[in-house]
Formats: C-alpha cells, structure tokens, sequence
C-alpha cells in the first residue's frame, strides 16, 4: 500500500467524521426543509464514503510502503491539502458564530490563498462575489435559515 494514499485517505476519513459530527450540531431538517446541518452531514458522509473505497483500493493493489520522508521534503501538493482540509475544518467549527456569509467570504478567501492565487484584487473580488451569489440564492431565494452570526446577516 503507498504510504501517501493510506495517509490521505485516514486524513480525508477523519475530515469527513468530524464534518459530520460538528454538522449534527446545528439543525439538520429534512430533504424537504433543510436545515443548515444538512449539507455538511452529507458531504461528511460522502467524505468517508469515498476515503474507504480509496483506501481499499490502494491496500487491493498491494503497493509496498514507502520509507518516511522528513517534513521539508513532503511536496506542496500535501501541504496544500493538509492546509485546505483544516481551512475547511476551522470554518465549520465557526459557521454559528461568523454566519454564513462571512464565513463563506473568508473560507473562499482562504482556499484561494492556499492554492496559490496570490492576486489581492481577484481574490477579494472573486470572494465577495461568490458569498453574495450564495446569500441571495440560499438565504434570499431558497429561503434556507443558515447561520447569521455576530453580523446579523
């Protein structure tokens, strides 16, 4: 078994649980009338769906182990990964307490940064863009009660 596909798979394993978890904490509804803890139960649930096929896959190929890297030489796509899932992770455990649309501004924000758009003005405007397309289509239009937080929005 490759040693980066047993470790990205335990990892994405843990984010999907703990997005479930913390999902469960805020009201989830029905199909019908979801509640704001719908979504991140599903995609929890899909997470670690998709994480054990992927590691069942890598233990059926049978890869050998590699040998332990030190920490400087771990390529940047695994930083990025680590970083994006605790960007993720650190915005649903602050989704009550920011709202939704604050959070949704700095989560954006955030994973641009961390993929590696570096251009300030696109990613302010690209951030304030989409959290205002998803406030008025969720909250506005679809009527779903999602989080206000300390800005009242």
């Amino acid at each position: 078994m490759n040693r980066d596909e047993l470790i990205g798979g335990t990892l994405i394993f843990l984010f999907g649980a703990v997005t479930a978890y913390l999902s469960l904490r805020m009201p989830v509804g029905t199909f019908r009338a979801a509640g704001s803890g719908l979504f991140p139960l599903g995609l929890g649930i899909l997470l670690m769906g998709l994480s054990i096929v992927l590691l069942i896959k890598a233990y059926v190929q049978g890869k050998p182990i590699r040998e332990k890297k030190p920490l400087s030489e771990v390529p940047r796509s695994v930083k990025q990964v680590i970083l994006f899932m605790g960007a993720i992770a650190l915005a649903t455990l602050l989704f009550k307490q920011l709202g939704y649309p604050l959070m949704w501004f700095l989560l954006l924000f955030a994973l641009l940064r961390i993929l590696g758009v570096r251009r300030w003005a696109f990613n302010l405007s690209l951030s304030l863009l989409t959290a205002t397309g998803a406030y008025f289509l969720f909250v506005l239009w679809l009527q779903i009660p999602l989080p206000k937080g300390w800005i009242g929005v």
